[in-house]
């Protein structure tokens, strides 16, 4: 059984930077095409960045030049870096994964975590 983990949720001044990561158990992360989403309250889910095919990545308007998405084979752990952070960044972040990539169809990722959540103050 594949499961997620997500940690690093935390409340950082605008301006600021953070780290939040996502613990894979069950398989290799690197056999996962993988994944975040973020949801504000009142809003809807939406992809923040993902890998496609072949290990390419993909990152909505809003976050490009901004978050940087990783995977660690060696510590079966997926990152999302988030540098230059504004208020509506704020949201809960969740990781996903699949056995094929499926992004941006967030409703087709097969595995989801708990979500860590990011809190931006002006």
């Amino acid at each position: 059984q594949v499961q997620l983990m997500e940690s690093g949720g935390a409340s950082v001044q605008a301006g600021g930077s953070l780290r939040v990561s996502c613990a894979i158990f069950g398989f290799a992360a690197s056999r996962l095409c993988m994944a975040w989403f973020r949801q504000a309250p009142g809003k809807e889910r939406e992809g923040v960045a993902g890998f496609s095919s072949g290990g390419s990545t993909n990152y909505a308007d809003s976050v490009k030049g901004r978050f940087t998405i990783s995977r660690d084979s060696a510590k079966n752990t997926l990152y999302l870096q988030m540098n230059s952070l504004k208020p509506e960044d704020t949201a809960m972040y969740y990781c996903a994964a699949d056995w094929v990539c499926r992004w941006p169809a967030a409703n087709e990722y097969k595995y989801w975590g708990q979500g860590t959540q990011v809190t931006v103050s002006s």
